[in-house]
């Protein structure tokens, strides 16, 4: 059980649309290339990627739109931009096969989970494929019959 309750700890951040509006493909482990006051802030907890995406530019893969607020307690001198374009840390490998998927057959790149693992920040990023409303809806529906029916268990078994 402490297991558990570690893991849990080690999450900053959880894209929760992500599920609902996309499929999700194929997930990767990338690095993050930080400045340190971003480092203190994640440690603090301040950090949203709902809205960010991932991209390729120039052979290399950097992460947009998420923002990581900086504390009040940074140093005065250093200029902070929450929203600054951040670089993904993969391998040529990884970077070539994301490339091809993304340029080939339209996938996109999106964050899924902002975590610690060790002292080291990593993002899970998510090959995705966009969901139409009438799968939205699926989901739903779904998600509707699971919690009735533990709901029928429960009674049943009381």
């Amino acid at each position: 059980m402490a297991k558990k309750e570690k893991q849990l700890s080690n999450v900053i951040a959880v894209n929760r649309k992500a599920n609902f509006e996309y499929f999700i493909e194929d997930r990767y482990e990338a690095g993050l290339s930080l400045q340190g006051w971003e480092v203190k802030a994640l440690r603090a907890g301040k950090a949203n990627i709902s809205e960010g995406y991932v991209t390729i530019k120039g052979g290399e893969i950097i992460l947009l739109g998420s923002i990581i607020n900086p504390l009040k307690t940074s140093c005065a001198f250093v200029v902070s931009d929450p929203t600054r374009t951040r670089k993904l840390l993969l391998s040529r490998k990884e970077i070539d096969k994301l490339t091809g998927v993304v340029q080939r057959q339209g996938y996109t790149l999106i964050p899924l989970k902002l975590y610690w693992k060790g002292s080291w920040a990593k993002l899970e990023v998510g090959v995705a494929r966009g969901k139409q409303d009438h799968d939205k809806r699926d989901s739903i529906k779904d998600r509707q019959w699971a919690r009735d029916k533990e709901r029928i268990m429960k009674k049943s078994f009381k």
